[in-house]
């Protein structure tokens, strides 16, 4: 038995944040029911990544929306509404992204929805929170790397802020909403009643940098200073970095500047005896590092390096990675295509409880179409309304 079993988790967001959060709830048991527009439904759906698609839906949403359900509503309808509101009353779980104020228009906000479900856990996500002159700006990834700091983190000194190259905001601001569901639902196991669980992407960014944020905080408020060559971390010293070799990349960790020129033989870097040097002459050290790094492939460093225990890795694609006798092992690639259609992979969930892998097959819905049997399921109209 998963650990969320018997649980039900009503998904009003949208894109990625909530999604991902609501997929994480799924993959561990619940039942999610993604609440959708019955004209566009989440608009991820038509979203997509390197133009992919699948049976009329992006990739995108296909990945952040397999095993859930679709139940299309339209919230401005009154029947829809009080269908909506009949789920809610039996739901353990409600997840929404919307702007501040339009659930509460519609009479869904925490405080409607409680006095329908005293023991609702209801969560939220928002850009910037509800108060501010932020509150209305979009709360979209980039925006949000670059407003919180993050993008002057990455790349050398000498570059333009650099943004990562994934959904970041989304992705750790989702983890964060599940973690404050949890909470929430072992409260109330002992209590009885629900919660209201707010986060927002700005403050989940800033949680996710706590280190170059308290590095500024403690130090005259000054942003810490990129290294100005392989930089890798804006408040580390030398060695930290990838750098390239004869054949490829390598990338070193922390470490003793002058043990690492003892294993790989260079007897430039042994001279740098002093530890504070490794961050005031960082760039120097790097640059001399690279020189000699070049000098053989990364397969003749790396048994160097891990004889010695000196923390290092290979620099890998993806496709060096998935076909690695290390990635096969943990079997994380699952097929989740519709019936009827082509075959189409995606990860699964990271976690194992009890030693068991938390795999599920089941597909991203099509909009509205899991409507009949929800409405089943939960009795969300009468006799008379099913026939008509």
């Amino acid at each position: 038995m998963k650990p969320l079993e018997g649980t039900v988790v009503l998904d009003f967001s949208q894109y990625l944040a909530g999604p991902s959060a609501a997929l994480r709830l799924a993959d561990l048991g619940a039942r999610v029911i993604k609440v959708e527009n019955p004209k566009t439904g989440d608009n991820a759906r038509q979203l997509s990544l390197n133009n992919l698609y699948a049976d009329g839906d992006s990739v995108n949403f296909y990945t952040i929306n397999r095993n859930k359900e679709s139940f299309a509503a339209n919230l401005k309808d009154a029947g829809d509404r009080e269908m909506v509101k009949k789920l809610i009353a039996k739901a353990d779980v409600l997840i929404e992204n919307f702007r501040p104020g339009v659930m509460e228009k519609f009479g869904l906000d925490y405080e409607n929805a409680r006095k329908i479900n005293r023991r609702i856990v209801y969560a939220s996500v928002t850009g910037y929170g509800t108060e501010g002159p932020w509150k209305k700006k979009p709360g979209q990834d980039l925006l949000i790397q670059s407003l919180s700091g993050l993008a002057y983190l990455n790349g050398n000194a000498d570059q333009p802020p650099m943004p990562f190259a994934v959904s970041i905001v989304d992705t750790v601001s989702g983890a964060h909403l599940v973690q404050g569901i949890l909470a929430c639902l072992i409260r109330r196991a002992k209590t009885g009643e629900g919660g209201n669980v707010e986060i927002s992407l700005l403050e989940s960014i800033l949680s996710f940098e706590v280190e170059a944020v308290t590095v500024y905080l403690n130090n005259g408020r000054r942003m810490p200073e990129r290294s100005g060559f392989n930089n890798a971390h804006a408040a580390l010293g030398a060695p930290y970095g990838i750098y390239e070799t004869k054949n490829g990349y390598l990338a070193l960790t922390m470490g003793s500047v002058v043990r690492l020129g003892e294993i790989l033989g260079c007897r430039r870097l042994t001279e740098y005896t002093d530890p504070e040097v490794w961050f005031t002459k960082r760039d120097e050290i790097k640059k001399v590092l690279q020189e000699h790094l070049k000098q053989e492939e990364t397969g003749h460093w790396m048994s160097l390096l891990e004889k010695a225990g000196y923390w290092a890795s290979e620099v890998m694609n993806w496709e060096q990675m998935t076909s690695h006798e290390a990635f096969r092992v943990l079997d994380f690639v699952q097929d989740v295509h519709r019936p009827g259609q082509p075959g189409l992979l995606t990860t699964r969930c990271p976690i194992r409880v009890d030693g068991k892998m938390l795999k599920s097959e089941k597909w991203a819905p099509k909009l509205g179409e899991d409507n009949e049997k929800i409405i089943s399921d939960f009795h969300l109209k009468g006799e008379e309304e099913r026939r008509i």
